[in-house]
């Protein structure tokens, strides 16, 4: 069996009912979608995606050697979630321009992408052995993640402001400044200011005329959903109607999902360097 094709297979079929499931009205699918990608940001889109449609409930998955070097090992029977793992060559590159001037030898080496390949990861519930560490999560308030994210936004050139003027808005992005309303609740604060950044960073440029609103309002509504439900918030953006992400357009719900998960990264990726540089 081609496992290659099995696996890009799966990916289509996957995208293709999530597509359908909002065609008829069920953005139940997206929202379940979107948990995953949540539990499992530094994933790719598409892994993402593949793991919802295999194994929706997973929480925390590693390859059949990963597992072992956490004390687990995987329960004979069990099917893996296939995914894609990405396939790199090494070629010699050359220094850059000092490094020549000292030494005229040297040189890096360098990793490239040429494809990916199929890949099988298993969930936790699939394995047994030792406890793996627990991670600390916020519940109900978002902490130090509050203070991290303005902090975040002021490394973008992003002025953050509070005028009572927007009301009955929440937030405002403007481009280069964020406006949000005085007085919100901690939680309230982290998810609206994590739209509005969402705002900044995916639709304040080129690609802006060629989205609409309600494309844009739902991406930075799915956004702030992966954060804040990434780091424990218990949110209501989650009865948000997500089947207008999809527009009737296969290709437009693959790229969205694409700057969701890249964008819903990245922040949180900074949260966490944040966190461990404060640690």
């Amino acid at each position: 069996m081609n496992t290659q094709n099995t696996t890009a297979e799966i990916v289509s079929n996957a995208l293709a009912m999530l597509a359908a499931a909002l065609e008829a009205g069920n953005s139940a699918a997206l929202t379940a979608y979107l948990n995953v990608m949540a539990r499992f940001h530094k994933y790719s889109w598409t892994n993402c995606l593949l793991i919802a449609m295999q194994r929706p409930d997973a929480t925390h998955v590693a390859g059949f050697r990963a597992w072992l070097g956490f004390g687990r090992h995987v329960r004979k029977g069990e099917k893996g979630i296939a995914i894609l793992a990405p396939i790199t060559s090494k070629r010699k590159a050359e220094a850059d321009q000092q490094q020549q001037q000292d030494d005229k030898n040297t040189a890096e080496q360098a990793k490239h992408l040429i494809g990916f390949r199929s890949t099988y990861v298993f969930d936790i519930a699939q394995t047994d052995g030792q406890d793996l560490p627990e991670f600390t999560t916020v519940k109900g308030n978002p902490a130090q993640h509050l203070e991290r994210l303005r902090a975040l936004v002021g490394s973008h050139s992003i002025t953050l402001d509070y005028d009572a003027s927007i009301a009955p808005a929440k937030g405002v992005s403007r481009g280069g400044r964020i406006t949000l309303l005085p007085n919100l609740p901690a939680a309230e604060e982290f998810s609206t200011l994590v739209h509005e950044l969402s705002h900044e960073k995916l639709h304040r440029t080129d690609r802006r005329v060629e989205t609409t609103k309600t494309i844009r309002e739902t991406e930075a509504e799915a956004v702030a959903f992966v954060v804040c439900h990434a780091i424990g918030l218990d949110t209501n953006t989650a009865a948000a109607d997500y089947i207008k992400l999809y527009n009737g357009d296969r290709a437009t719900l693959s790229a969205s999902l694409q700057f969701i998960q890249s964008t819903a990264a990245e922040i949180l990726t900074a949260l966490e360097v944040d966190a461990k540089a404060a640690a």
